[in-house]
């Protein structure tokens, strides 16, 4: 009956103990100093889940000599929902014969074919070189066109660090998946004979995908708080300004359908920008003609001020004619900054060039003066 290579869970969360397992006592030179350093700290919504092999073993040479034997050895994270494997850091036990190990990610679909090779293979874990050996949770497979069935997710060496990803990036783990590190132990400090035993660890820093995740709302007047308004602003103005150049110059390059598509997905242009002539034209009319319509309205709703009944009202309605001479003085300095003067603009509504936007429809495009 084999045995099956299951996995202790030493420690998880953040609070868990963040020392390796101890190393032997000796150490060959090749493998000096092969302890693990410790961890960089956790990163937001992260934590580590220290995992190590369940029983001790301990490795032989092959049949017919030599002094290398490959072994394959299961994890089990045992979880319970899915996450994201952003760092891992292997931790040899005896260094005097951990010569390298290469730990893999095997999502849930190939976990019953490797625990049926971990359970006909006698021993702890199973023979295997070049990946885990086992067809249909492997790295490759014979059909190319095939997902692979295994992940390379970290590489150890003696002197070896953490593996640590990228905090937006990680190998996804859904509940069921499983984790093989393959296992180089050599013997030649031993002269080929077997060197004691070995009972390595793995320590996954794992992001827990939440189904429902809390949300901070953002908080404006924190926001503003801690804005300085008293630092000084040159810095800010500089990158402002890098970043104004670097768009007008891509800007520049793009043809006039590019331009197009470019505005229609959502890019932000700047009166200032580059722009085909008709874009800039046809922008122009339909501002100015908005800025005429919220000028024009105040003609009929400053003629009730003095009929409002109550003074209430009559500040109400000062308020309102207020606010649409505002909306028509920005929208002409819109206008202006696209290249049109305010003057010229003014004087095409006195003179009947230009329409309005009303309430139910408008048009844009010159009038031409009645007569």
């Amino acid at each position: 009956m084999a045995l099956a290579t299951a996995f202790a869970v030493v420690a998880c969360g953040s609070d868990a103990g963040n020392s390796a397992a101890p190393p032997a006592a000796g150490s060959h030179s090749a493998h000096a100093g092969g302890s693990s350093a410790p961890p960089q700290p956790l990163r937001a919504g992260e934590r580590f889940v220290d995992l190590k092999m369940a029983e001790a073993y301990t490795p032989a040479p092959p049949e017919g000599g030599g002094t290398d034997e490959y072994r394959c050895q299961m994890i089990d994270p045992v979880l319970t929902k899915a996450a994201f494997l952003t760092g891992t850091q292997f931790m040899p036990e005896n260094v005097a014969i951990a010569h390298h190990a290469i730990v893999y990610a095997v999502p849930p679909g190939g976990a019953a074919l490797l625990r049926e090779q971990d359970a006909k293979t006698p021993g702890l874990g199973w023979q295997c070189f070049g990946g885990t050996g086992v067809d249909g949770a492997d790295v490759e497979d014979d059909d190319e066109g095939a997902d692979p069935g295994a992940a390379w997710v970290d590489t150890w060496a003696p002197g070896a660090t953490e593996t640590l990803l990228d905090q937006d990036a990680g190998f996804k783990l859904e509940p069921g998946s499983l984790i093989i590190f393959q296992m180089h132990y050599n013997l030649l400090a031993t002269d080929g004979k077997p060197g004691g035993s070995d009972r390595s660890a793995v320590r996954l820093r794992l992001l827990i995908v939440e189904d429902s995740p809390h949300i901070v709302g953002y908080d404006q007047e924190e926001f503003a708080r801690r804005l300085y308004y008293d630092r000084p602003i040159d810095a800010s103005l500089a990158a402002f300004k890098a970043a104004r150049e670097t768009t007008a110059e891509l800007l520049e390059r793009m043809s006039e359908e590019e331009f197009r598509a470019y505005v229609r997905e959502g890019g932000q242009v700047e009166t200032g920008d580059p722009m085909p002539d008709d874009y800039r034209k046809a922008l122009i009319k339909f501002i100015e003609m908005h800025g005429n319509s919220e000028l024009m309205g105040v003609l009929p709703e400053r003629e009730w001020i003095l009929r409002a009944p109550t003074l209430k009202r009559k500040l109400a309605l000062t308020s309102k004619v207020q606010d649409e001479v505002g909306h028509a003085q920005l929208l002409y300095r819109v206008a202006e900054d696209l290249g049109k003067p305010r003057e010229a603009m003014l004087q095409d509504l006195l003179a009947g060039k230009k329409i309005m936007l009303t309430g139910v429809t408008g048009f844009i495009g010159d009038l031409e003066p009645a007569g």
